[in-house]
């Protein structure tokens, strides 16, 4: 029985994990990008570095959405050697999403941080 409702508590924890990640890639993704441009492996590249990794399969289709929303701009662009890459940029309007998104975020896990703070005093109280 145990067995089975931890199990069930762990699939929870993972979509929501999920979805955290999910709702957080599109601002991961135009901060990445803020310093110019990058292609998509140097993207997911950097991601990893942020402990952030992410598949192809799943960056492409968001690169895609970002650039008909208007707020990223592509070139392809011949390598020294191998294969053309495509390179991706920030537009204006990418930049100003870019901070507006950045704003809302800090309002939001500062008030996630206030609620987690007394959650943590108070489990700290219950387990002395």
């Amino acid at each position: 029985m145990y067995l089975a409702m931890a199990s069930n508590n762990r699939v929870h924890e993972d979509r929501w994990e999920a979805q955290l990640r999910k709702g957080s890639l599109d601002l991961a993704i135009l901060a990445v990008l803020w310093d110019g441009r990058l292609y998509g492996l140097d993207i997911i590249r950097r991601l990893q570095s942020a402990s952030l990794p992410l598949a192809e399969g799943t960056l492409y289709p968001i690169l895609m959405r970002l650039k008909q929303d208007g707020f990223l701009q592509s070139a392809w662009v011949e390598a020294e050697a191998g294969h053309p890459r495509k390179y991706y940029w920030l537009t204006r309007s990418g930049r100003q999403r870019a901070l507006g998104m950045a704003q809302s975020w800090d309002a939001f896990s500062e008030s996630i941080a206030g609620l987690l703070l007394g959650m943590k005093n108070g489990a700290r109280e219950q387990l002395k």
